[in-house]
């Protein structure tokens, strides 16, 4: 028995041996793909590298100039209301220099009311309004209330003066009008109110 066991032990050896040599070389090759596609992975990456180098540098420089145009926007934005009201500016000096010349107040009058008229077609023109507020319910919205009066011709809530106009450019509120407000009288208990 001790003989089987020796050629056993024998043949066990030499099938680990030969399982150990084809192996050799197959490591050496898987060594050596690795190897290469290590290299490969590292190329990828520094491409990917310079490649987002490269787009951060022209999004930063994008922004910049983006940055720049709105400013510029900004800066200019008003170009065209000024165009628009310097022939109004150089209607009023000459209804200055007509008024300073001439006695007669009524040519002047004329002259303002013009230059009022053109002033307000250029305000129009580019989308700027008035809060109408006389008769209006009052609306904290679009009115400044600066006082309340008794009224008995309105209802109570409306607005019975305008002390300053207010504005709007297109629909946003630049500056509320500056009203009077209604409220009802009051009846004083020693009044009769049939009197």
């Amino acid at each position: 028995m001790t003989h089987i066991k020796v050629k056993e032990e024998s043949t066990k050896q030499k099938k680990s041996e030969s399982a150990e040599v084809p192996h050799e070389p197959a490591e050496k090759e898987n060594k050596s793909d690795l190897e290469a596609k290590l290299e490969e992975k590292d190329r990828e990456a520094k491409e990917n590298y310079d490649r987002y180098l490269r787009v951060s540098a022209e999004f930063e420089n994008y922004k910049k100039r983006v940055e720049k145009e709105k400013s510029e926007t900004y800066k200019f934005a008003n170009e065209n209301l000024l165009r628009d009201l310097i022939p109004v500016l150089d209607n009023l000096e000459r209804a200055l220099e007509h008024g300073r010349e001439a006695d007669n107040s009524k040519a002047l009058l004329e002259g303002i009311e013009m230059t009022y008229k053109g002033f307000w077609a250029v305000m129009e023109k580019h989308g700027i309004s008035r809060v109408e507020a006389m008769g209006e319910e009052f609306d904290p919205n679009h009115h400044e209330a600066v006082m309340v009066q008794e009224d008995v011709q309105s209802p109570p809530g409306v607005v019975i003066s305008q002390l300053q106009t207010g504005y709007r450019l297109h629909n946003r509120l630049v500056r509320p009008a500056m009203v009077v407000v209604s409220k009802k009288p009051e009846i004083n208990p020693d009044e009769d109110p049939e009197a």
